[in-house]
């Protein structure tokens, strides 16, 4: 549902109190306390037929004896009835409902989950909203509402805090409260019946109340909703989120307590870096991580500078940045010189800066101003160490007058020990530096903002074009797969796994497949040279492990005589294993070439997740691996390479050439194209797949399938590319064009087209003179989320980010897909051939295959073609009252 009706939840007139109680300590009178004492300004009804006043408020016996009808009821009653009082409340045109009672889903038991079904049930033909069962409840300090029976009413604030745990919301607030932090919206999930983690984000993304968003996750349900919402809040505000359950006892005890699987801790990782968000570890954090996300700008990478008046500390500092995954700045040979030149001679003459224990206001200054002149700097770490020799004060002061004076790098300031560090960061606030109590916390603030500007760029990064159009052969694909799955077989045979990878591209060495041992030897001597000998059976999956792998056979003679032995070995280590064979390769050994897995698995929660690492027979001993969700691209693909240690030596060292780092991406998009077109795949394990400066090649490969349960682009959490939408159009000149979706590789092709238009197509279409289309615009048209836009574009037949394009038309649809603003631009010259009635009946047609009810799109009053158009398609005119404007309205 997303956000409809949540108004009524967070900005009600009125509200029902169903269970209120006076007995001492009970849940009932805690509500009636925080609901009566708030200061809401609007009635608060309380429900009870046993009592006739409760806090000095009448009470009624029932719903239907409530003088009016409330915008939001707040139930704590036995669970067996909670049914009954929803149907009750939606009957009387109540939308909106928290849910405190427990023994719901969360119980496990069918009773409970019986219930929860009947409650949603009855609520769904009145479009009523419930948060929980199962939670501590919902505050809004700003309007008074604690509709909670938490222990603390929160002061007001500008930071959203959404949970699945109310024992976590209470800590919380306890914490908060003694900080004097305050809360926009302070909201307790519970099992999340109805209202989740994505309808929060979808609400509080335009909630102007809300500057950051805090979550604290234990598990994602309709992760699709909650990629695209995400993905949508973190666009515009930061989303910082604590995850649960990282390690296997954790997520069990996650599991247990909120009656939902848990997925892998990595998958989530994953998926909260493609939305944009930042993630801590723990409460604490994520308050460090959004004062500092919201209140100091993202420096423009990763490198820092650390001045300090006391080399220890400087080194401390070093330690933690390096700890923490950062990188020190390298200073320019200028910089020092200069610094040489301005510091006494027993400085340090590198970074850290060690400006030595007597350093003086002014050598702060100097030393400061020298190093954010350094290009090679995007932060600086200004440490203090409080002596008898020189103020400390004095010393912040000559920080922040830098800062004021100069706009370079980002400034953090730590200044210790306990003489006058509180005037030092009084001064540090009133100039916006971040300062902190030890250079170790200091670090990891530096650390969230590189992490969260990481995960933003990946939201808005231009992806490079693909180094060759890629067009996988899905019916070679497919007949193989199809044939194990008439066979009710799990795993594809070899044979059937090259056929795979050959369709889409990956190259692979080519097997032999023998019966037997004297069959073995006859495959080697056709293949001539060494040959790899494995053990063929749909039993086995890790073959190495069994004795069924042997290497650098030479002569018949020896396959044969090791082939019989691997039978004997593999026989007795596996009983119940059927042996079909066996299979030979040419051995293929390359020593300037590494070894890399690359595979795919399927998570419960998150779909299909690529998998690319450090590979071999000891992948699982390295531990080198990072995990990413598809669709990728040549963007997504390198950095999900990053992401491992063994990135860093694909790019050469010593005698070793640098592996085509390229190939590698590609290898990692046909893989993610794969789990795209064929939901039948359930696990794909590429390893060894090795990488060199020629290309790559995989040695051995495993693809597990089973029946697909739906369409394949279902189990995605991220909609694909819709392919599906791809259309030749001919032209009256006899030109062929493409319309298709857009790409994110077509912004080049978007600001090359915005340079042709006139200043009057651009005034028509964005309604306002913009003089150029900067990249956050352009990547906002481009980099769609295709499960709540479109945008079809008509270009030229080429690879995506090379070719112009001619026309746009957008589709924008709201959270709950209800209706959606188009917009359309032709470029001058390709006007008068009928594109712009075309490309508006595609998306019209569009827009219904997805449910949608109404488009809508603003006008200029004097874009006469465009109001023209909109008539001859059946669109209804408004007046907005706004000067110069005219919305238009289709009913589909």
């Amino acid at each position: 549902m997303s956000v409809r009706n949540l108004d009524y939840l967070f900005k009600p007139k009125s509200i029902a109190l169903v269970g209120a109680s006076t007995r001492a300590s009970s849940v009932g009178a805690v509500l009636a306390r925080n609901l009566l004492r708030g200061g809401f300004k609007g009635p608060v009804m309380p429900v009870n037929p046993k009592h006739h006043v409760i806090e000095s408020v009448l009470t009624y016996p029932d719903i239907a004896s409530l003088p009016e009808t409330t915008d939001l009821a707040v139930i704590s009653t036995p669970a067996n009835v909670v049914p009954q009082i929803v149907q009750e409340l939606g009957a009387r045109g109540t939308r909106a409902a928290v849910v405190i009672t427990a023994g719901f889903g969360e119980s496990r038991d069918r009773t409970g989950r019986e219930l929860q079904e009947r409650m949603l049930e009855v609520a769904r033909p009145h479009l009523l909203r419930i948060v929980g069962p199962n939670c501590l409840g919902v505050i809004v300090p700003g309007l008074g509402i604690n509709a909670s029976f938490a222990h603390i009413h929160p002061a007001p604030g500008n930071i959203a805090f959404v949970t699945q745990s109310g024992a976590i919301a209470t800590a919380v607030l306890g914490w908060a409260h003694a900080r004097g932090i305050g809360f926009s919206h302070v909201v307790s999930l519970g099992d999340m019946a109805d209202v989740d983690f994505g309808d929060m984000l979808d609400y509080l993304a335009s909630d102007i109340s809300a500057r950051a968003i805090l979550l604290y996750v234990e598990a994602v349900v309709h992760a699709r909703k909650f990629m695209s919402a995400a993905r949508a809040a973190a666009r515009s505000k930061p989303v910082i989120v604590v995850k649960a359950g990282r390690h296997a006892a954790g997520a069990r005890a996650a599991a247990t307590h909120t009656g939902a699987l848990t997925g892998s801790d990595e998958v989530y990782d994953a998926a909260f870096r493609r939305a944009g968000m930042l993630r801590v570890l723990g409460l604490r954090e994520l308050f460090d991580a959004v004062e500092i996300v919201a209140h100091v700008p993202a420096p423009g990478g990763d490198r820092l500078a650390i001045l300090s008046n006391g080399g220890g500390m400087g080194v401390l500092a070093t330690d933690a940045l390096i700890d923490e995954g950062g990188r020190l700045a390298e200073l320019s040979s200028e910089t020092l010189a200069g610094l040489d030149r301005l510091l006494p001679p027993t400085w340090s003459r590198a970074n850290p800066v060690d400006i030595i224990g007597d350093a003086s206001p002014s050598r702060y200054r100097d030393a400061l101003e020298g190093i954010c002149a350094d290009p090679e700097v995007d932060a600086v770490l200004v440490v203090n160490c409080p002596t008898a020799v020189a103020s400390s004060v004095e010393a912040a002061k000559a920080v922040c007058e830098v800062a004021d004076r100069l706009h370079g790098p980002t400034i953090l300031a730590s200044w210790t020990g306990a003489r006058d560090v509180a005037e030092a960061n009084r001064l540090f606030a009133e100039h916006r530096i971040a300062a902190y109590e030890t250079p170790e916390e200091a670090i990891r603030a530096f650390m969230y903002l590189v992490t969260y500007r990481r995960n933003q760029e990946l939201l808005t990064q231009t992806p490079p074009s693909v180094p060759e159009v890629f067009s996988p052969r899905t019916e070679l694909a497919r007949e193989a797969i199809s044939a194990a799955l008439a066979e009710q077989r799990e795993w594809l045979n070899q044979q059937e796994v090259e056929a795979v990878l050959s369709a889409y591209g990956i190259p692979m060495v080519q097997s032999r497949i023998a019966g037997d041992p004297a069959d073995a030897a006859r495959a080697a001597a056709e293949i001539g040279g060494p040959v790899a000998l494995k053990i063929r059976s749909g039993q086995i999956t890790h073959k190495s492990d069994v004795g069924g792998v042997a290497l650098d056979l030479v002569g018949a003679d020896e396959v044969q005589r090791r082939a019989q032995a691997m039978l004997e070995r593999v026989g007795a280590a596996r009983p119940d294993a059927r042996l079909e064979g066996f299979s030979v390769q040419p051995m293929v050994r390359r020593s300037d070439a590494f070894e890399l897995i690359v595979g795919a698995v399927v998570d419960p929660h998150f779909g299909p997740v690529i998998v690319f690492g450090h590979g071999g027979t000891g992948v699982e001993l390295v531990d080198d691996t990072a995990q990413g969700l598809p669709p990728l691209n040549m963007h997504l693909a390198k950095e999900l390479i990053s992401r491992t240690r063994i990135a860093k030596l694909l790019g050469g060292y010593r005698e070793m050439p640098a592996a085509d780092v390229d190939a590698i991406a590609l290898t990692l998009i046909k893989l993610s194209q794969l789990m795209i077109d064929f939901g039948e795949i359930v696990e794909v394990d590429i390893n060894p797949l090795l990488a060199g400066e020629k290309g790559v090649l995989a040695l051995d490969a495993r693809i597990r399938v089973g029946p697909a349960a739906g369409s394949s682009i279902d189990r995605l959490a991220l909609r694909p590319y819709p392919k599906e939408l791809e259309e030749e159009v001919r032209l009256g000149d006899g030109r062929v064009l493409l319309l298709r979706p857009v790409l994110p590789e077509d912004e080049p092709a978007f600001h090359a087209g915005f340079a042709t238009l006139t200043p009057e197509e651009i005034r028509q279409r964005f309604h306002a003179p913009l003089k150029t289309l900067d990249h956050v615009m352009a990547a906002r048209f481009t980099q769609l989320d295709y499960d709540r836009e479109m945008a079809l574009i008509l270009t030229d037949k080429g690879i995506p980010g090379t070719t112009p394009v001619y026309a746009v038309v957008r589709l924008m649809a709201d959270p709950d897909n209800e209706q959606a603003e188009y917009a359309i631009i032709v470029h001058g010259d390709m006007t008068g051939m009928g594109l712009g009635v075309f490309l508006m009946r595609r998306i019209i047609d569009y827009a219904r295959s997805r449910g949608i009810k109404e488009i809508w799109g603003d006008v200029l009053r004097d874009n006469l073609t465009m109001l023209r158009l909109s008539s001859v398609l059946g669109f209804t005119r408004d007046d907005m009252g706004e000067a110069g404007v005219v919305r238009v309205r289709l009913r589909l």
